[in-house]
């Protein structure tokens, strides 16, 4: 018999939880291409966010800046306006303290006239820099004064020149993915139960894949140890997971929806029109067979197609034959002028 738990460590309930919200945000999610981003936190300062979890929500909302400041500085006078929705994660395969951010960002911007733009490519470096920066002038904000905090910071731009590590690679073309995809990083349990392999009363064996070398690493700990490493991970009551904005925020998003989904509409229309084939006006055969299912060109005898020899009229005579064409196209053909009537 199955009891629920109502836990993020239950795999049961987190899937349950999955599925209910992916179908509840389907209708909420603009049907439209979305780039998956993963914005990390470097090991120099997670302890910050590991002492103080309220601190995500401010950081979920400088990822939210990282893309309206690109898109300003696309164009000022247009006024872009992107849609934006972030995860919090905590964990890695290891189980460690490693927070992140999932972001999902609509491949493009609506402007000041409502128009769908699509806004480009993001730069790598812009993103790395640019979150490298906002991270840290959020710690100066948050310990003025504190000269251990400011060496830090110059450290930490030092040993990263290049910015903070930011993986912008996969592309989403269809909402009910990005729905799905959303859900399972917001109640998946900080370990999967095929990777626990054993447990003796006093140590638990289990394994995860490298992201570097890409092969299994095998570990036993102690279970109060184990238990640890899980529930670090689990974030305090009504903790806020799930950020929503620009134009998903809750003050944009139903204007947004509805013009997105005129646009959808118009473009569904353009298209068809493209592909819609010109009727043709119909001969006088298909005419007589639509009329009479009688084909007028069918011979009764042998039921094949009958070409025209000529037409003959007993007041006027022949008014055409086939052999008047022959003659027109051979005396074209080698320059012959018309033959002069005797007298």
């Amino acid at each position: 018999m199955f009891v629920s738990l109502e836990s993020r460590l239950c795999h049961r309930c987190g899937k349950k939880y999955i599925d209910d919200w992916s179908d509840k945000q389907q209708e909420m999610i603009f049907n439209v291409t979305h780039r998956h981003m993963v914005f990390t936190i470097p090991q120099e300062i997670r302890k910050v966010f590991y002492d103080d979890r309220k601190k995500f929500n401010e950081l979920s909302k400088q990822v939210s800046e990282v893309f309206q400041f690109h898109n300003y500085r696309k164009s000022k006078k247009r006024g872009f306006r992107s849609g934006i929705i972030t995860v919090i994660h905590t964990f890695g395969r290891d189980l460690k303290f490693n927070p992140h951010i999932h972001a999902l960002v609509t491949e493009g911007a609506l402007d000041n006239n409502n128009e769908w733009v699509n806004n480009g490519y993001i730069p790598y470096e812009y993103l790395r820099k640019s979150w490298q920066k906002v991270v840290l002038d959020l710690l100066k904000e948050w310990f003025p004064n504190k000269q251990k905090v400011i060496n830090l910071i110059n450290e930490v731009y030092k040993r990263y020149p290049h910015g903070f590590y930011v993986n912008a690679e996969k592309k989403m073309t269809n909402a009910k993915a990005v729905a799905k995809y959303i859900g399972r990083y917001m109640a998946r349990p900080a370990i999967a139960e095929y990777r626990i392999e054993d447990y003796d009363g006093k140590s638990v064996h289990y394994w995860y894949e490298d992201h570097k070398t890409g092969k299994r690493v095998d570990k036993r700990i102690p279970v109060y140890r184990f238990l640890f490493e899980i529930l670090q991970h689990v974030p305090p009551k009504h903790f806020r997971m799930v950020g929503r904005f620009g134009l998903y925020s809750r003050r944009s998003h139903h204007k947004a929806q509805q013009i997105l989904s005129l646009h959808a509409f118009i473009r569904t229309k353009q298209i068809e029109l493209l592909l819609e084939k010109k009727t043709k006006k119909k001969t006088y055969r298909q005419r007589m067979i639509e009329s009479f299912e009688k084909d007028p060109f069918e011979c009764p005898y042998c039921h094949r197609k009958m070409e025209l020899v000529g037409i003959w009229n007993s007041d006027y005579g022949w008014l055409y034959h086939y052999m008047e064409d022959i003659e027109m196209e051979r005396r074209r053909t080698y320059g012959i002028g018309k033959p002069k009537k005797a007298g």
